[in-house]
């Protein structure tokens, strides 16, 4: 067997702009002879598929998959070209595929399927990202995928007791928080999660606007602006969406006396279609 090297496979895949798995594949398959393992490509469609890979997939979903028992989930971003395919039946069963497989191996190799959809489409298909929670302790992970497939949730709502996640309260919370992040968009469940810069940089602006008042003016007027800052991005500093009167802390706070339990949102992450690529 030829000694394939990363060079090797680095230059076959400038070449095809086939995925790095599936060139080495070629390489071992063409015992080391390039111009042979740019032809297994070819007749694999991979080479082919490549050509789209040239082109941007700014189109695409959000995609989800729990496991049952709620104890893991995966949420999934996947591009394409057009709104068209990404609102094809087919595609979105790959997205559902994709997102299941990543559920059950977060090291799971895509390329060949990615390339058989990208034949199959006629688009370029990028498999942009993903997140996978598992539960620590007691307590379960949930999704919500908006209507249109362009922004998706997976959230951990933790607990004390395992009994707790069985009940309606403790499932109609969770729902209602995925909910929540969906709508309200926030970074960052609590204060403390808030990157340090950003909070500093959000201060500095308050008291270059009101550098003229007097000193203990301005330090109320800075802390005003920042509780109404934490409220905008903090989840449990939101005001929640069935009763903006209220915190969904307070929300959280209310359903665990009612369960007997400890509730908390342990973590979220919120994806919209694009923001990988705009970022």
């Amino acid at each position: 067997m030829a000694d394939i090297k990363p060079t090797d496979v680095a230059r076959l895949r400038s070449i095809t702009g086939a995925g790095m798995q599936t060139c080495k594949a070629a390489l071992v398959e063409a015992n080391g002879d390039m111009d042979a393992a740019v032809d297994i490509l070819r007749k694999q469609g991979a080479a082919t598929a490549a050509s789209k890979a040239l082109k941007e997939a700014r189109e695409g979903v959000i995609a989800n998959h729990i496991q049952s028992g709620g104890k893991l989930g995966v949420v999934v971003e996947l591009n394409c070209q057009t709104d068209f395919v990404a609102r094809n039946e087919g595609f979105r069963k790959f997205c559902d595929e994709v997102a299941e497989a990543v559920a059950g191996d977060p090291a799971v190799d895509l390329e060949a399927r990615r390339l058989e959809m990208v034949s199959k489409m006629g688009e370029n298909i990028v498999i942009a990202r993903n997140q996978r929670m598992e539960v620590s302790g007691n307590g379960a992970v949930a999704a919500y995928i908006h209507t249109g497939a362009k922004v998706g949730v997976l959230v951990e709502v933790g607990c004390e007791k395992q009994e707790t996640t069985a009940t309606d309260e403790f499932k109609q919370i969770v729902k209602d928080i995925t909910l929540q992040i969906a709508a309200a968009h926030p970074v960052a469940v609590s204060r403390d999660q808030v990157d340090p810069a950003v909070v500093a940089k959000e201060k500095e602006i308050a008291e270059e606007q009101f550098k003229d008042k007097p000193a203990q003016a301005i330090a109320k007027i800075v802390e005003g602006k920042l509780n109404s800052f934490f409220q905008t991005v903090c989840l449990v500093d939101q005001g929640f969406v069935k009763d903006p009167d209220k915190t969904v802390q307070a929300y959280l706070e209310e359903t665990s006396k009612k369960l007997g339990d400890q509730l908390e949102v342990r973590r979220f992450v919120r994806f919209q279609v694009g923001e990988a690529l705009a970022g």
